[in-house]
C-alpha cells in the first residue's frame, strides 16, 4: 500500500497535478519535453530545475518513475498508488 499523506500532498499542487495530466497524455517524456509541454501548453514560467523538484514529490508518492535510456530520463506516470487509493472508497 502506497503513502496516502504523499499521494495527497503530491496532488495538492496544480502544477504537480499538470505534470500528470501531461505524462497521462503519453506514455512517457524526457525532461526537456515536459519542460516544453507545460510552457506551451499550460502557460508556466517554470524551469527544468524546478520541475525536476516537483518529480521528486511525485516520484516519492510513487506517481511517477523514471527510467534511464541511453542518455534521456524518461519520465512515467504510475497509476497504481491512485488505484489502490481509492480502491478502499470505491469498492
Amino acid at each position: 500500500m502506497h503513502d496516502r499523506d504523499a499521494i495527497f500532498k503530491a496532488l495538492g499542487d496544480p502544477t504537480r497535478r499538470a505534470i500528470l495530466d501531461e505524462l497521462s497524455e503519453r506514455s512517457e517524456l524526457t525532461l526537456f519535453e515536459l519542460t516544453a509541454r507545460l510552457i506551451m501548453k499550460h502557460n508556466l514560467s517554470i524551469t527544468r530545475q524546478a520541475i525536476a523538484k516537483h518529480l521528486a514529490v511525485l516520484e516519492e508518492a510513487g506517481l511517477v518513475q523514471s527510467i534511464r535510456k541511453g542518455k534521456f530520463r524518461m519520465i512515467r506516470f504510475n497509476r497504481e498508488p491512485l488505484k489502490d487509493l481509492l480502491k478502499g472508497w470505491i469498492d
